[in-house]
């Protein structure tokens, strides 16, 4: 099976199968609603800034980020998207080790390979749960140096307990092990399950996206938050003017709008509820995921079931390039409530035809 997620076209065309006229992408997990609507109203304001060059640091994003936050603004790197930020962590490790806990986002694995770092794959004890193997973690952490943690985790939506996530950084000093914290889908839950204000950890790097919540994957914006010496060193790495400055500009703008965020919270916490009830109606199994979408597994495995939603214009998750999921486990994505009613008739007309 191909890899793919927001690029349902390219899915399609891998596996031989025509496209229907209508696609609904259950794979991708951006904001149902859209950007905030003053990018779409104030659009002609933002021309100008094409006719200039950007700042090289990043701002003005830099410091409402800073403020945003509460923290200083040489605590942050502003960066082209995460994964900018995952390419040039790989180069800070080139030639170590690192640790990463399964199933997870691909992009540590693939960044981390390309600089000859040595992996250590472990993997979690409970998927629904999202548990992580504590001891088999703090054991490997004497030897590695740097455990990556998805906060939520990709692709099972679960959030550790803030204890164990404290747990795990407080043994890591005692280690002399970083440990990276991905919170691209932090924002879905709640800033105060944030670990940013907790800078005072000099061996913690957390990385943000501007992606998902604020559905702007195409302007390409994140930035990590991590010791000013840490964020010197990446800085070093990174190219000059890595940052378009359309991006940073409406970056300080966005982060501005508390009500957008709390109206997408609510709904994607409500489209969740309701298909995690949905589907444990029907005996699926169901991860306890946080974040603005969710992984279930079907009672009884069956091949055809992914084609089957594809050719309906439904476009699922697979998990076979995931380690530990064995293909046997679906992601869908929060979407409108309209799209996510399609859906449920869709799997009701499955589920009734077995």
């Amino acid at each position: 099976m191909p890899n793919h997620g927001a690029n349902p076209h390219q899915l399609y065309k891998s596996l031989g199968i025509n496209p229907p006229e209508r696609i609904i992408d259950f794979s991708e997990n951006v904001n149902p609603f859209g950007p905030p609507d003053f990018i779409q109203t104030d659009w002609h304001k933002f021309q100008p800034f094409m006719m200039g060059y950007p700042d090289p640091l990043g701002e003005p994003f830099r410091t409402a980020v800073a403020k945003f936050h509460n923290i200083s603004n040489d605590s942050i790197f502003v960066a082209n998207g995460a994964s900018e930020i995952f390419s040039l962590l790989a180069q800070k490790y080139r030639g170590k080790r690192a640790i990463i806990v399964h199933p997870t986002f691909s992009e540590y694995e693939t960044t981390l390979k390309a600089r000859d770092v040595e992996i250590v794959d472990l993997h979690m004890t409970d998927i629904v749960t999202g548990e992580y193997p504590i001891d088999e973690i703090k054991m490997h952490m004497h030897q590695a140096d740097v455990l990556y943690l998805c906060t939520p985790n990709n692709p099972t939506g679960t959030l550790p307990k803030r204890e164990v996530l404290v747990d795990l950084i407080e043994y890591s000093k005692k280690a002399n092990c970083d440990i990276v914290l991905d919170e691209a889908f932090i924002d879905f839950i709640s800033e105060q399950s944030s670990f940013i204000s907790s800078m005072n950890y000099k061996n913690l790097i957390i990385v943000r996206s501007m992606t998902k919540m604020y559905a702007m994957p195409g302007l390409r914006l994140g930035y990590m938050a991590a010791s000013p010496s840490i964020v010197k060193e990446i800085q070093q790495l990174a190219p000059h003017w890595n940052v378009n400055r359309l991006a940073t500009e409406i970056g300080s703008l966005v982060l501005k709008d508390e009500e957008y965020r709390q109206k997408t919270i609510l709904h994607s916490q409500n489209m969740l509820l309701d298909m995690k009830a949905f589907l444990k109606s029907k005996g699926c199994e169901v991860t306890q995921s946080q974040a603005n979408f969710l992984l279930f597994k079907l009672q009884q495995p069956d091949s055809e079931f992914f084609h089957y939603f594809l050719r309906q214009g439904l476009v699922l998750r697979h998990t076979e390039n995931f380690q530990g999921l064995n293909g046997q486990w679906y992601r869908i994505g929060m979407k409108t409530a309209e799209d996510m009613e399609i859906l449920k008739k869709e799997l009701t007309v499955w589920f009734e035809a077995r």
